[in-house]
């Protein structure tokens, strides 16, 4: 029988990240091929781990990219296709359809990237989420501002975080609004505003099983983050508590639902101050931004960008397992700054972990054996972080790299 021969990984990114995966691959002996952004060229990617990297132009066709790749794979045997950010899941669905490679498909990627897809299987499965109809029948929408009390909010359906989501507070400005969005209604839904707290679930999924969760509470929504500018917290959320043990269950249900065989998933909850009930908000099969993995790994000695690529490296086999794993308490705070170079030396308990190194962005990973300790400590840091640094840009409607 011949020797197995080393797998081959096309990574494919149009953000700077997914580096740690990149080297986990290489550690295990595959080989890892880069497909990014050409203005991504100098980016800081971990070279050495990489056997060839190729870079597309701005705004190329997926049928384009499909050619290229499939050029490429005349002399590359491609065994994994791994898109490392949202907005490229689609790229990577189509290839591996295209090229009957291993993975998920076109169908299951839009129950993580399109939130009307992911809402009403959701709901089909039990899960609760917020009272919403697709913004394409008027009279289902008359019907809907009728008979579900504002404000709501429209949202466009395959866009990330905050992207594009605008806030209606009475029926009246709806309709302008979709005027003006003419022919591009349909990519977009409405959906009950629910005031409340929300939290973020990152999981570990291993042959449909979840095998790791983390559930953490954000300081501000971020919705609100995003159009109101202002400074990002998140913190582990106590281990045992009913927030805890409660979205672990929701988590599970929802992972099941939407059929996320292996990887990664990073799926946000609000918990409502009307009735206490936690309703689903969105659910990416990839690892959070804003150095959500970095406060993860702290708390719990997972590396969620690491664990993905075993994942895919063992493919279904049955030989992935969790490493071990540490039961303490972290959290994170990020802010655009007016420095280019922050210095954040003043923040020095011994809480602070680590310090985020980015241009214009103040930030710091917290970690502690104390539940209550990361809490307190975000709070004070956040008003500090407000005086000593916070800048504001306008609401994006579109992302950036």
């Amino acid at each position: 029988m011949p020797e197995a021969r080393p797998l081959t990984f096309l990574c494919i990114t149009t953000y700077e990240k997914g580096q740690e995966f990149m080297r986990e691959c290489k550690r295990q002996g595959c080989s890892v091929i880069l497909l990014t952004a050409e203005k991504l060229r100098d980016a800081d990617w971990p070279r050495e781990t990489l056997s060839d990297t190729f870079y597309l132009p701005a705004e190329i066709p997926v049928a384009d990219i499909v050619k290229a790749v499939t050029h490429l794979a005349r002399n590359h045997k491609l065994d994994r296709i791994v898109a490392l950010d949202e907005y490229d899941m689609e790229t990577a669905a189509t290839l591996r359809e295209h090229l009957r490679i291993p993975g998920m498909g076109l169908t299951t990627m839009r129950y993580f990237r399109d939130k009307l897809a992911m809402r009403m299987r959701a709901l089909d499965r039990h899960v609760r989420v917020p009272d919403f109809v697709p913004v394409v029948n008027h009279d289902d929408i008359r019907y809907y501002l009728e008979h579900v009390p504002g404000p709501w909010v429209l949202k466009p359906r395959q866009e990330a975080s905050a992207i594009g989501i605008k806030k209606i507070a009475a029926a009246d400005e709806l309709w302008p609004v979709l005027e003006q969005l003419g022919d591009k209604q349909s990519s977009y839904l409405l959906e009950r505003f629910v005031p409340g707290e929300v939290y973020h679930v990152d999981s570990v999924v291993s042959e449909n099983e979840v095998v790791f969760t983390n559930v953490s509470k954000y300081g501000k929504p971020p919705m609100n983050v995003a159009q109101g500018g202002g400074v990002f917290t998140s913190y582990t959320v106590p281990r045992g508590s009913d927030a805890d043990s409660g979205l672990r269950a929701i988590n599970r249900d929802l992972i099941a639902a939407l059929g996320l065989v292996r990887g990664v998933a990073h799926a946000e909850f609000i918990q409502a101050h009307a009735d206490g009930n936690f309703y689903f908000l969105e659910c990416a099969a990839r690892v959070g931004g804003a150095y959500i993995n970095e406060m993860v790994e702290a708390a719990t000695g997972i590396n969620l960008w690491r664990e993905w690529a075993r994942i895919e490296i063992a493919g279904g086999d049955g030989s992935y397992q969790l490493p071990p794993l540490r039961e303490e308490y972290a959290g994170v705070i990020v802010s655009l700054a007016r420095q280019e170079d922050p210095d954040t030396s003043a923040y020095n308990d011994p809480e602070v972990h680590l310090r985020i190194k980015k241009h214009h962005h103040a930030g710091l990973v917290l970690k502690s054996a104390d539940p209550r300790k990361i809490p307190s400590l975000l709070e004070n840091y956040a008003r500090r972080f407000a005086e000593e640094f916070t800048a504001v840009e306008p609401p994006r409607d579109k992302p950036t790299a």
